[in-house]
């Protein structure tokens, strides 16, 4: 009594000092140790173990209630808290069991002896045989059964996790989800992980308690009747009579809990998959199948009509799954309505075909370690970067990029879909990092040669451990995923046009600050068609100018509007009025825009080669002219670029289209500029002549 005055006095201690609950389940564990060393008197151990079994009941009905697994994954600490007090309440028992047993069935608490006198009956012997079934059914059926499971669930957890959070990636680079979500799934994934592992080895502490029981079972018997007989004097009936109740008594009141928590461990490992509570599940689908129960009331009524058999007992449960049945079709019957067929379950509408990714990245399996989370770095982290990037410098929101494995695709390739067409593809090394020598020359480092899939460079994969002597070297050292970003980023910006919708034009007016609704409401409809700017958009985009300042290239259409509907004149007095923009643009390091000057000849021979009016206006220039044309473009800008120099050509106002139109057939990358483009306050340096 005096331990559990001090445990009363001690607990009070800490109520009145305002203790956490941190303390308290510190103190609990720790008085849990305690009973490991210290002798408890009969009284605290009935109330201990009347503790040990409340606490197993209210883990099974836990696990029954809960909604799903993680609703309960703090079982396995549960779990080990629970094993640990009953190993030490053994103890505890063993040694009143030992030391007292002598003096009678009430030797080590009342509620050992009840236990004990309600399994044996009388008879230790059938006492025994009980106890051995108990022990048998829990160490063999059910602990060995949900350990199974739980160390299956564990493998099968793990080895889907990859998969899991590629399609987490997915759902977020494609915009189906937001980060919070995104981070709330990989978190829930993470727990639910570490839970099965958990479980896994919570599972043997089930096995090893069922063990530790039966072994103190057979101690207590053995060394009982040992202390019985040569100790205290009892006749060899006695003490097998009072030492087996005891034992089997100790023994019921350790396995009926262990029993229990066995069951809720199997339910709880058992329950992944299944929605909802366990109770509502099994009622749910059991009675989902009004045949199923039509058969049993059948089979339970032919049952009762045998000869020998109990009548009542079959004709209750017949009458019961009879009247079951009819119940659950009744439930399915209500739902019926005159309606189309809803589709059949797994079958996607017709009409999603349709629908078309506006950019997917398809990797094959040997990259998709480019997107896990362990990946530095990871491409899902570089697209939405890039994203904010476009956004910034073309005021162009790109659309979600859609990830995806191809099986069909080589383990190392990727390819780069635009409207589900392919638009590029390349062949990269997840584990290796492409160097490049920005003078062109040969790469004279252990590796494997390549060419870069971007720009078409010469290249080399090279091991990580190379790194430093590369950028020594003067190199440029790229990893896996900016190779495939940078591959990305300039397909992109080559289809901008295309990738800028109808919609998309549509949402960009409609995220105008309120100050700037007016002018939009007054240019559309009105004036000009939602379509109209839609391709005014597009055709400054087609030229890689942001268009980010969305509220000066609406007034600009509003002034072109007054003079002409004509897309290509409306857009060339757009950009007159990015002036500023396009000559910052194209000002180079030198702070000064280096100009090649279309000479007067071929401006002459350009616009008499100018026929047709508005829209239908067109270059018609002679083959031969045409050829002559490109072969002086190219000769000069190559002599220039051999210089370092990356110039723009400029040219008139009503010749620019045309003449850009030429030019990117062959060097795309060129920029063509009019007079009116150029700022009055850029800096220009005339640096040839076509």
């Amino acid at each position: 009594m005096a331990l559990g005055q001090i445990g009363t006095d001690l607990l009070g201690g800490v109520r009145r000092s305002g203790a956490s609950s941190e303390v308290l389940m510190a103190l609990g564990i720790l008085a849990i140790l305690a009973v490991l060393v210290v002798p408890l008197p009969p009284v605290l151990l009935d109330l201990m173990l009347a503790f040990s079994v409340s606490l197993s009941v209210l883990i099974l009905v836990t696990a029954l209630f809960i909604e799903k697994p993680l609703d309960f994954n703090a079982f396995p600490t549960v779990l080990l808290i629970a094993t640990m007090l009953r190993l030490a309440l053994n103890l505890a028992s063993t040694r009143l069991i030992l030391g007292n047993g002598h003096e009678g069935a009430g030797a080590a608490g009342h509620i050992i002896q009840a236990f004990g006198q309600f399994l044996m009956q009388g008879n230790f012997v059938i006492g025994m045989i009980v106890f051995a079934i108990l022990v048998i059914v829990n160490f063999v059926v059910i602990t060995k059964g949900s350990g199974r499971i739980a160390e299956v669930g564990a493998r099968f957890s793990l080895d889907a996790m990859p998969g899991k959070q590629m399609a987490i990636d997915a759902d977020l680079s494609a915009g189906l989800i937001d980060e919070q979500t995104a981070r709330r799934r990989r978190k829930e994934l993470e727990e639910e992980s570490s839970f099965f592992g958990a479980m896994d080895g919570a599972a043997k502490f089930v096995r090893g308690d069922a063990v530790a029981g039966l072994l103190i079972t057979a101690i207590n018997l053995v060394g009982g009747l040992i202390i019985g007989t040569a100790q205290m004097g009892m006749g060899i009936g006695d003490a097998a009579r009072t030492f087996t109740l005891l034992t089997i008594g100790d023994g019921l009141v350790s396995q009926v809990p262990a029993l229990i928590i066995s069951v809720a461990a199997g339910l709880l490992v058992s329950k992944a998959g299944v929605d909802g509570r366990t109770d509502t599940a099994l009622i749910r689908q059991l009675g989902a199948y009004p045949r199923a129960l039509g058969v049993t009331a059948a089979i339970s009524l032919i049952l009762a009509a045998l000869p020998g058999l109990p009548t009542m007992v079959f004709l209750l449960i017949g009458a019961a799954s009879g009247y079951a049945g009819w119940q659950a079709s009744k439930r399915a019957a209500r739902p019926t309505q005159v309606e189309a067929p809803p589709p059949a379950p797994g079958e996607e509408p017709i009409a999603s075909v349709l629908v078309m990714d506006p950019i997917r990245l398809e990797l094959g399996y040997g990259l998709l370690g480019l997107i896990g989370e362990n990946a530095q770095p990871r491409l899902t982290d570089q697209i939405r970067a890039l994203r904010r990037q476009l956004a910034l410098e073309l005021g162009f929101v790109l659309p979600s990029v859609r990830i995806q494995d191809n099986i069909q695709l080589p383990a190392n390739s990727y390819t780069l879909k635009i409207k589900e067409m392919e638009a590029g593809r390349g062949d990269i090394r997840a584990s290796m990092l492409l160097v490049m020598d920005p003078q062109g020359r040969p790469i004279n480092l252990p590796g494997e040669l390549t060419t870069e899939p971007t720009f078409g460079l010469q290249a080399a994969w090279i091991s990580p451990a190379l790194r430093e002597e590369a950028s020594l070297r003067g190199m440029t050292v790229v990893d896996p995923a900016t190779v495939v970003t940078t591959h990305l980023t300039e397909l992109v910006k080559d289809n901008l046009a295309d990738l800028l919708t109808y919609a998309e034009t549509q949402k960009l007016l409609g995220d105008l600050p309120p100050e700037w609704q007016k002018l939009v409401q007054d240019l559309v409809p009105a004036r000009i068609s939602m379509g109209g700017i839609h391709r005014v958009l597009q055709g400054l985009l087609a030229e890689r100018i942001s268009i980010r300042d969305l509220p000066t290239v609406l007034e600009a259409i509003g002034e072109a509007l007054v003079h002409t509907q004509n897309t290509v004149v409306i857009v060339e007095h757009v950009r007159s009025r990015l002036a500023r923009q396009i000559s910052t643009m194209f000002t180079g390091e030198g702070g000064y825009i280096p100009v090649v000057t279309l000479s007067a000849s071929w401006e002459q021979a350009l616009g008499e080669a100018l026929v047709g009016q508005g829209e239908e206006r067109q270059l018609a220039i002679a083959p031969d002219r045409l050829q002559q044309f490109v072969r002086g473009v190219r000769e000069t800008f190559e002599a220039l670029a051999l210089r370092g120099e990356l110039p723009v050509l400029v040219t008139t106002p009503s010749l620019r289209p045309y003449v850009r139109s030429l030019i990117e057939r062959f060097r795309p990358s060129t920029g063509v500029l009019s007079q009116n483009e150029i700022h009055p306050k850029a800096r220009i340096k005339t640096m040839g002549q076509v």
